[in-house]
């Protein structure tokens, strides 16, 4: 067991006393920029704004790094240029990560800062991760990971912190939303964040609107049904604005 995790994060950030942050506004990298301001770290948020991202991320980000006075700064990726992410292979995230990472990085260098972070956590399956891949060969130090905090421990720390992110729903990038060998586009991407934005406005949390051919397919936590059934017509005149079909996936659940 290494000294990091005998010490937790006060350890770590008395070892990394200055650093960047990759800051996606979600609940781990939120977590981790208020352990890094309480801890004294000289640290600095950049957030990459990209079409795999929905407006809400940037959103949260910005006020999260407002609530915390810490400093944030967004820079922004074309991926979809690079044709090994467009083109949406099981590798995608792996070329994906090591473009953003890559963009901090440089970034962050200019700033003055040599180590980079990010909010990977001790329950992320680094087997199922090919960002992972891309964050080791980089050398990114992932803080919750070497330090055994698992998601579940991260978000009770965040709710005693009082961080409004503590019981934000996970969200993976749009681009998972489309099957791999599916090409990815500005159009299908935009469907797809516009439908999930309809889904949030009708009540609906924690879930996920996926390219089926030319149709969507949700999938809904079980406890979602019931607004589901209540809120039918609602949903399909919503949904049909970008999709062919709407089918609800019964055996998968986000």
């Amino acid at each position: 067991m290494s000294s990091v995790y005998l010490n937790g994060l006060e350890g770590f950030f008395r070892e990394i006393p200055k650093a960047a942050l990759a800051f996606s506004g979600g609940v781990d990298s939120a977590y981790l920029l208020y352990e890094a301001c309480r801890r004294g770290c000289e640290v600095r948020a950049y957030y990459v704004k990209s079409a795999f991202q929905p407006r809400f991320e940037l959103d949260d980000a910005k006020r999260l790094a407002a609530e915390l006075g810490a400093e944030l700064v967004v820079l922004e990726a074309d991926v979809l240029s690079r044709r090994e992410i467009a083109e949406n292979s099981p590798e995608r995230c792996y070329f994906c990560k090591a473009l953003l990472f890559g963009r901090i990085m440089q970034e962050a260098e200019k700033d003055g800062f040599s180590v980079l972070l990010d909010g990977t956590n001790a329950s992320d399956d680094a087997s199922d991760r090919p960002g992972m891949r891309a964050a080791r060969e980089l050398s990114v130090r992932s803080p919750l990971r070497e330090c055994g905090l698992s998601k579940e421990e991260i978000r009770r720390r965040s709710r005693e912190a009082g961080l409004f992110t503590w019981d934000k729903p996970a969200y993976a990038c749009l681009a998972t939303r489309i099957p791999y060998g599916t090409g990815i586009t500005n159009e299908r991407l935009e469907a797809t964040e516009a439908a999930e934005d309809a889904l949030m406005r009708l009540g609906f949390r924690d879930f996920r609107v996926r390219l089926s051919g030319d149709g969507a397919r949700l999938e809904l936590r079980e406890e979602q049904l019931p607004l589901l059934l209540a809120r039918r017509e609602h949903v399909l005149r919503e949904l049909k604005r970008y999709y062919k079909t709407v089918t609800l996936d019964l055996e998968v659940r986000p």
